[in-house]
């Protein structure tokens, strides 16, 4: 495929007109993650931490396991995160009813008022992510972005199925 490089590109590394997708996937994602970590240091919160809060915002008093499946994180790397929320008073851990060895997670009030502080923080590196593109371009990156998830998904619903043990992943998000 021998697509024109986008305007600017070029001009940034001659290189990665030429690079492979996957490669410039995982530079973009590694981008937007520096800088939305440069934003949350502010507040005392990583990016790991990030994940999760913004999981509880919208499901408050999930279990660990949960919650890192909903992360794509495995479950040692939740633990990590969680711990060190609880410790910062952001978080509690709460037996389940009914079941006394699962925890769920629950925000505290300064959990909730992170919310307020930290969303902003994102949406201002994805505003900044997209300067210089039109509107159908983001419509487009976003429709081939969401494309690419489901094809690779299926691939690795199809390894499980011929019995290929799909690796655990930790994200490099």
């Amino acid at each position: 495929m021998n697509a024109i490089p986008p305007a600017g590109l070029s001009e940034f590394d001659p290189k990665l007109t030429e690079e492979r997708l996957a490669r410039l996937v995982r530079l973009a994602a590694r981008a937007f993650n520096r800088s939305l970590q440069m934003r949350l240091q502010t507040e005392g919160v990583t990016f790991g931490q990030w994940i999760f809060l913004r999981i509880l915002w919208y499901n408050d008093g999930l279990s660990q396991r949960e919650l890192s499946q909903r992360a794509h994180l495995t479950e040692p790397t939740a633990h990590s995160a969680l711990t060190k929320l609880e410790k910062q008073g952001i978080i509690t851990r709460e037996k389940m009813e009914g079941d006394k060895r699962t925890l769920q997670i629950y925000l505290t009030a300064k959990g909730q008022k992170l919310r307020d502080r930290l969303e902003p923080m994102a949406r201002d590196v994805n505003i900044l992510s997209l300067q210089g593109l039109e509107d159908d371009e983001v419509c487009t990156l976003r429709k081939g972005l969401l494309a690419i998830i489901r094809n690779l998904e299926a691939d690795e619903k199809e390894a499980g199925v011929q019995g290929i043990k799909v690796p655990a992943t930790r994200s490099s998000f």
